[in-house]
């Protein structure tokens, strides 16, 4: 679902026609409001969102959109007649994904939403996600419940393997072998303190990390997944 906010109602059915003809479900909005209020409903795929609006513009709109809500991360596509550096940073600043001035051929058009989209694709591929929390492969950051947290390269490297493999238990051989690239296995003291102190950083999330005792760890919900 790509949704549209233009208050221009021919504008607006062009760009409805072009994106239906490409194969996309499409919904038009004549405010930033009506689509936000949408949002909360049903997140779409793509906002292609136009400056000029009535009541709140655009960078509003954007910047609430960002703020908060189900739909902050939803990738966006800005409209809009003016064509000024100074606009394009703006809506870029505000979190906007592109930028396309009026007037804009059709195939230009599909062109920029099919990009935009293989990028959002792309993105999310490199998000793991388990619980509370997320790992970014592609910025190589770690939020809990939203809240970023800083780990070592060390401990970056055994929540990825951990996330990467969730619900299944993970030797400690396999762990060294993969994150500290060793076959020496009696230094398991090594990984132990990581653990910990990767169990510290993640906070109330840390529980998910479980002991398996006499085998290795596993990133789990289930209490019988092993010994915290």
């Amino acid at each position: 679902m790509i949704y549209i906010v233009e208050d221009d109602a021919s504008i607006r059915g062009l760009e409805e026609y072009a994106l239906q003809n490409s194969g996309y479900t499409v919904k038009g909005f004549e405010n930033g409001e009506s689509c936000l209020e949408e949002c909360h409903k049903q997140v779409p795929q793509l906002i292609v969102l136009d400056v000029m609006l009535p009541g709140e513009d655009g960078f509003s709109v954007l910047r609430r959109l960002r703020a908060s809500g189900p739909a902050k991360s939803v990738p966006v596509i800005m409209v809009t007649a003016k064509a000024s550096e100074i606009d394009v940073v703006t809506g870029l600043d505000c979190g906007a994904d592109d930028y396309i001035s009026k007037p804009f051929g059709v195939m230009e058009f599909i062109s920029r939403v099919k990009a935009v989209l293989r990028r959002a694709e792309k993105k999310q591929e490199e998000r793991l996600q388990y619980g509370p929390i997320s790992l970014d492969e592609g910025t190589h950051t770690v939020q809990v419940s939203g809240k970023g947290i800083s780990l070592t390269y060390k401990e970056y490297s055994l929540l990825r393997l951990l996330l990467r493999h969730a619900e299944k238990v993970l030797p400690r051989e396999t762990i060294m072998k993969e994150v500290w690239d060793t076959e020496f296995f009696g230094e398991s003291r090594t990984l132990d303190m990581h653990v910990r102190t990767l169990r510290q950083k993640l906070g109330d999330a840390g529980s998910l990390v479980r002991t398996v005792r006499k085998v290795g760890y596993c990133l789990s919900e289930r209490e019988e997944a092993g010994e915290s």
